[in-house]
């Protein structure tokens, strides 16, 4: 275990080495960098031990293009139990632990399909598995999101300018990727991903590309100045960006070209361990499994034949050992959402790799009548899952849809290969650092170290003194929130308001846009005095578009635009707010989640995989406003149905009326549904470039890709607003009510800590 005091002179030491200041005259930004130094220094010990104690048995390797890890500093010291008695060695030199809050984000990861890949790291930590993650090192991640007027603009997040200080160059375990156009050179960085309540020191090994052939002296001193930095520039224009926008032939290029290299590097890198103690590949399955985090690494799979077949192992052992090796995890229930690359773009890319996917694709319709090419296009899915020996979706509602829905064909061939895995969110971050208020209200009412084992909540009784205690607390954290929306976002959000909060990844189908036109709705019956029993409500949003995504992008107008009506209003500002938080990520997560009293999880039945933001939400006391989608259900299941608030059409429904949906009948006899509809086109909100009839257009006559309201925003239009409405007048009448119903959902949480996912892939998917 780490000693404090230690910790603390070394602190001291790297500042005086590194600055030449003490304690007290240290910026924020030297004070972390000293801590994270420190602490390193502290934990190298353990992590030397850990690293080789993975290496001497069998491992699992978790591949993920998005690793959402949030701030490092107090998460660490959290974890490495020092957190405590080092905040109190610092306020006796006058220096506020606080302060380390102003770390950047690592612009590593986007949305839950990250956030959940760092969960799981954490888990596997806390729980001694020998787990090793794998990913890219972005140099500006997604974007920086900021609002110019009432739209999203991008700017570059630079986040390791000053803040990467937790990663740990290794040149020495630098690899070569070849691609068509010239080989780059894999760095790896590693990161720490530091155990609670344990020695175990898991890895993030983070890729960053670089060129073996950075600069031309001769093309310089010829003036080519730009031909001399060409290679260089090409090399690392492949880690800067997550997710380039690849609306092109040349930013598809790009994306596969990350895809590859993530791929690659990570392969070579778990044959290099397992090279150092075996002379042949016999045992390979024996000793490592690697799940593919989504269909971005897929290509690991031919990757790893090629590395096997250019060493001297037949093909069809090669493709007998990845089918042993890899496990797939599908993050997704729309099939168009699924990777499918032009096998031109591929060979682009690297002409091995084509090539050893049409003998893939030869492969499978020889063995299982199954095509992995389709008119010109390798589909990764279906490579994953014919090459995989586990496949698992991640929650019970979506695992079943993967088997009917997206893979009937392969689960009628292969049905013991498809298992269901329901996320999980680590309370570490999510409940003992984001809000140790109510960690502390827990360990008063539960006992045990729940934070280490999240299942001691089970079988807790809630009393109307907790639930009080619980409401109580919920005001401090509002507070809270309120006064950070105020000085970093220039928000102004009562605190005495109830808060109703949707924070996720902007997307048609995350429907951000059913709950703005509902409240437009609500925002005109306040108007006209027809809603005078509803509390006070703050309604927040959070969440990036794509660059390209003209719709999502759209959305993000609309509501800012609302917001600056109602908050202009006078007869209505008093009783609603609309706030939109720009650039959210992990950090603002963490403000905004334990404030909030009703979660929007509101995509339509069947779209959501599972969500993870709705387990935060509901483990912090949120109740939920919700579609039977994705892990809602088993949240409704865990909590009891009746503490939360169910609305929408099922999938079964949704399903018999897919082809034959016409919303412009709702829209023609529905006036509340007119009235919010109308108000794209009609309400006097900014549109010059008719983004937003655009959208009206989108629900009322589809377009050439899709139908008309494809989400079925009207359809569940009505119920929605029931559902709402009910669990504000419920708060508004009945706080003690509300307060139980709040608690029960804190207190059946422990099944969705990701401790217990992990524990399930170890024991029934990595054998670990």
């Amino acid at each position: 275990m780490i000693n404090t005091k230690n910790l603390y002179k070394d602190i001291c030491r790297v500042l005086k080495a590194r600055h030449g200041v003490s304690l007290k005259d240290a910026t924020p930004h030297m004070l972390a960098e000293a801590v994270a130094q420190a602490s390193l220094l502290q934990l190298g010990d353990d992590w030397t031990k850990s690293r080789q104690k993975l290496e001497k048995q069998r491992f699992a390797a978790y591949l993920s293009a998005e690793f959402l890890t949030g701030r490092a500093i107090l998460n660490n010291l959290l974890s490495m139990g020092v957190m405590e008695e080092l905040k109190e060695l610092l306020a006796k030199k006058g220096v506020d632990i606080n302060v380390l809050e102003e770390e950047k984000d690592p612009a590593l990861g986007n949305g839950g399909l990250g956030r959940l890949a760092a969960c799981f790291l954490d888990s596997a930590a806390t729980l001694d598995k020998p787990l090793m993650g794998y990913g890219l090192k972005y140099r500006y991640g997604l974007f920086e999101q900021r609002i110019n007027g009432f739209d999203q603009t991008e700017a570059p997040d630079e986040w390791f300018t000053q803040d990467d200080n937790w990663t740990v160059r290794r040149e020495e375990l630098s690899v070569t990727v070849p691609l068509e156009d010239g080989e780059v050179k894999a760095v790896p960085y590693d990161m720490p991903v530091v155990g609670y309540g344990t020695d175990t020191v898991g890895t993030l090994r983070l890729w960053q590309t670089e060129s073996p052939d950075e600069f031309s002296f001769a093309l310089f001193n010829d003036y080519r100045y730009d031909e001399a930095i060409l290679n260089k520039n090409r090399a690392e224009d492949i880690t800067r960006v997550l997710y380039p926008n690849d609306w092109n032939t040349e930013g598809k290029r790009l994306r596969l070209k990350q895809e590859y290299v993530l791929s690659s590097a990570s392969i070579q890198d778990i044959l290099r361990t397992y090279e150092r103690t075996h002379t042949s590949y016999r045992s390979l399955p024996e000793c490592a499994a690697v799940q593919l985090n989504d269909t971005h690494p897929v290509l690991a799979i031919p990757e790893l034949i090629r590395l096997l077949t250019e060493k001297g192992v037949r093909f069809e052992t090669a493709c007998g050992y990845a089918q042993r090796i890899f496990a797939f995890t599908n993050h997704t229930v729309m099939p168009e959402a699924l990777e499918a690359w032009d096998m031109k773009l591929v060979e682009s890319v690297s002409s091995r790799i084509a090539a050893i996917l049409r003998r893939l694709d030869r492969r499978s319709k020889r063995l299982y009548g199954l095509p992995l090419i389709r008119d010109g296009r390798v589909h990764m899915a279906d490579t994953a899952v014919c090459m995989s020996y586990a496949v698992n979706g991640v929650a019970k509602i979506h695992s079943e849809l993967v088997k009917t829905q997206l893979f009937p064909d392969w689960y009628a061939r292969f049905p013991e290969r498809f298992q269901n895995k329901t996320n999980g969110v680590t309370q570490r971050r999510w409940l003992a650092l984001c809000n140790p208020e109510l960690t502390k209200l827990l360990d008063d009412i539960a006992g045990g170290d729940f934070v280490k084992d999240l299942d001691l909540l089970d079988g807790v009784k809630p009393t109307a003194k907790a639930a009080k205690a619980l409401g109580e607390l919920k005001k401090t954290k509002k507070q809270q929130l309120s006064r950070w929306l105020k000085e970093e976002k220039g928000l102004d959000v009562p605190p005495e308001f109830a808060f109703d909060i949707q924070i996720k990844r902007l997307h048609e189908y995350k429907r951000q846009l059913l709950n703005a036109l509902s409240l437009y709705d609500i925002y005109m019956d306040i108007k006209e005095g027809k809603l005078k029993d509803l509390p006070p409500v703050a309604f927040l949003f959070g969440g990036k578009a794509a660059p390209g995504y003209a719709r999502a992008k759209a959305v993000i107008r609309y509501i800012n635009a609302l917001a600056d009506r109602v908050a202009a209003d006078k007869d209505v500002n008093r009783r609603m707010r609309i706030c939109f938080v720009p650039n959210y990520n992990c950090s603002a997560a963490e403000k905004l989640i334990p404030a909030a009293d009703f979660s929007e999880q509101i995509s339509p039945a069947g779209t959501e995989a599972s969500g993870t933001g709705n387990m935060k939400l509901m483990m912090n006391g949120a109740v939920t406003i919700g579609t039977w989608d994705g892990a809602n259900i088993e949240i409704a299941q865990a909590a009891g149905e009746e503490n939360e608030f169910i609305f929408g059409a099922r999938i079964e429904e949704l399903d018999s009326i897919r082809e034959t949906y016409d919303p412009k009948q709702i829209y023609e006899s529905d006036e509340r549904v007119k009235r919010a509809v109308d108000s794209l086109t009609d309400a006097g909100f900014p549109d010059e470039d008719g983004a937003l009839k655009e959208l009206k257009t989108s629900l009322l006559e589809g377009a050439s890709w899709h139908r008309p309201d494809q989400y079925f925003l009207l359809k569940d239009f009505a119920s929605y607003r029931e559902a709402r409405l009910k669990a504000y007048r419920l708060y508004a009448q009945d706080k003690k009510a509300f307060d139980m119903m709040c608690l029960k959902n804190v207190l059946a949480a422990g099944f969705f800590s990701s401790d217990r996912t992990i524990r399930q892939y170890c024991q029934e998917i990595w054998k670990i």
